[in-house]
């Protein structure tokens, strides 16, 4: 299968795309995520633009049997094409299975389905590459340490949901980066946890690892709600942090302002409008029977102090 790279400004091809009226169903794992909302609506104000296209959102309110339910009923309903952010990632066969029984093109976006090397022809992954996000992040944290003077620094790592391919990946960039010798100083990983991507679990389990009394130098989340939610438990706690280095992954607005406050280092712009747009220019290629790449990689970009300018009017 190719894999290709696209332009998050995908839309003078969506409007190519859309001659004819398509119905595309969407399921999103969830709805309560801001990142995932930013992908969503993006797809949704793509679509609102074009004509011919009626796009059917359902939240499936991370529950993996609702999600294929949805899906089953989009088939039901006789919709062109699915699109899918999945769940669970490991339980995606089934969801694939019953498109390709149906005849139904379908298209995976923002996470990758486990069966994302034996996709059917009509089915194809679009999202961003998670081997770059937790490396890029990673490496910078390390050269802020290195910057700060340190020859060596300790870390606590957040993790996402552990259903989720992304967040396994993302922990796996982590050490990859420190067994290929990439950071510039010695980094050790005190603790790593899950937060589930959440704000609020990651403010609870940020408190628990403070009342340890462990010295560390820096937290390592896999995302920016978690990365945000040490930040606020750092601060209750009274903590300079100004000398503590914290890293995400998305870029969304809460963690620019986080940034622009002096309070979060580093970041990984994911461009949420470019999969969207992506995934449903796949989608109604697909229901035209026209041949797509079953993997199309929209690149991350570094985010820091020094080019915030550049993405606070993204995402």
């Amino acid at each position: 299968m190719k894999k290709t790279f696209i332009a998050a400004t995908a839309f003078a091809t969506l409007m190519g795309t859309a001659a004819m009226a398509e119905t595309i169903g969407v399921t999103m794992a969830r709805f309560d995520d801001n990142f995932l909302t930013v992908l969503r609506n993006g797809m949704i104000e793509q679509a609102t633009a074009m004509e011919g296209v009626d796009l059917q959102v359902e939240d499936a309110q991370d529950d993996v049997a609702k999600q294929l339910d949805q899906i089953n009923n989009f088939i039901a309903s006789g919709v062109d094409a699915i699109i899918v952010n999945p769940v669970d990632t490991s339980a995606t066969q089934a969801m694939t299975d019953a498109a390709a029984a149906a005849g139904v093109p379908l298209v995976y976006v923002n996470r990758q389905p486990i069966n994302v090397d034996t996709l059917p022809d009509n089915q194809a992954f679009v999202a961003s590459d998670e081997r770059e996000s937790g490396t890029l992040e990673t490496i910078e944290v390390c050269r802020l340490f290195k910057e700060q003077g340190k020859s060596e620094a300790s870390v606590y790592v957040m993790i996402g949901q552990l259903s989720n391919q992304a967040a396994v990946q993302r922990t796996q960039d982590i050490h990859d980066v420190i067994e290929a010798g990439k950071c510039e100083v010695t980094l050790n990983l005190i603790d790593e946890q899950t937060a589930n991507w959440s704000r609020d679990e990651a403010q609870n389990l940020m408190t628990n690892w403070l009342s340890t009394g462990t010295p560390f130098d820096g937290v390592i989340a896999n995302n920016d709600e978690m990365a945000i939610g040490a930040i606020q438990a750092m601060k209750a706690a009274g903590l300079d942090m100004g000398t503590i280095v914290v890293g995400g992954i998305d870029a969304t607005q809460d963690a620019l302002a986080a940034m622009q406050a002096g309070d979060l280092d580093v970041t990984v712009f994911q461009n949420a409008a470019g999969q969207g747009a992506g995934a449903l220019d796949a989608a109604l290629k697909l229901a035209k029977g026209e041949a797509v790449d079953q993997k199309v990689y929209i690149p991350f970009e570094l985010v820091t102090p020094a080019n915030i300018d550049n993405y606070l009017s993204k995402n």
